[in-house]
């Protein structure tokens, strides 16, 4: 487990991600809409850099070196970083990922979701499952808490299911950086009195980045997307929460 310090936030700025938070929570709640049989990958990009804009925020990813979107849309196998393209159409018992992030008064906010289109009930079982690992996650994610009761909490949600965590690909630590520590992954390693504590003032995105196959991953043409090595299907769900002296306060 990395041992780097937790970067925590103020009073204040916490009160500005939670403006960014809500304002991406509202990009999300639209993009969840606009994803639909026949539609398409850009259509989504159009959509979340129209609202974000509106929304006076900037998209987070366009901050990211090389990348020039502002989401990342993923269908069945890939799994993340996929880019936004038009000719990634969605069909019928497709299982379509989208993350972006909101770069607001100086601090980022980050989230994703999977929606899966006219799925069977098996597939819809294993969405279901990674919703619920996420809300597990939250609710685990507590002041004097440790980051190992986060990842606990992830592991044993998909493990009971029979899916596993994508071992390489993990949650963070968010604020006036996209990535920040700590790193949160979404299984156990080492023991629990080794990993970090969580002080007031921490920022986190937490992620449950998951496949119904192996973990084992391989980067695609396009030097961004990131697929499942067996073509199995993955999906990820993602919110950034804050913890404050009141309790954890989800903000997407």
């Amino acid at each position: 487990m990395n041992k780097k310090n937790i970067l925590t936030k103020s009073e204040k700025e916490i009160a500005i991600m939670i403006e960014g938070g809500r304002k991406l929570a509202e990009v999300k709640k639209r993009l969840a809409e606009s994803v639909e049989i026949g539609g398409n990958a850009k259509n989504i990009e159009d959509v979340a850099t129209d609202l974000i804009e509106k929304n006076g925020g900037k998209p987070s990813f366009r901050m990211v070196p090389n990348y020039s979107w502002a989401t990342c849309v993923n269908i069945n196998e890939g799994v993340v970083h996929g880019i936004p393209r038009p000719e990634i159409v969605f069909k019928k018992g497709d299982v379509v990922s989208v993350d972006v992030g909101l770069f607001y008064k100086g601090f980022h906010t980050d989230t994703s979701f999977t929606v899966g289109l006219g799925v069977s009930a098996e597939m819809e079982k294993f969405l279901e499952t990674g919703k619920k690992a996420l809300s597990m996650a939250i609710s685990a994610t507590k002041a004097g808490g440790r980051i190992y009761d986060i990842s606990q909490a992830i592991e044993t949600t998909l493990v009971s299911q029979g899916y596993h965590a994508v071992s390489a690909l993990i949650g963070h630590g968010v604020g006036r950086e996209l990535h920040e520590e700590p790193q949160i992954p979404g299984f156990t390693q080492g023991e629990r009195g080794d990993s970090p504590i969580i002080p007031i003032g921490a920022t986190l995105a937490i992620e449950v980045i998951y496949t119904m196959g192996s973990p084992n991953i391989m980067v695609g043409r396009d030097g961004w997307t990131i697929y499942m090595r067996d073509g199995k299907i993955s999906a990820l769900y993602e919110d950034t929460v804050a913890v404050t002296k009141e309790g954890t306060i989800l903000l997407t």
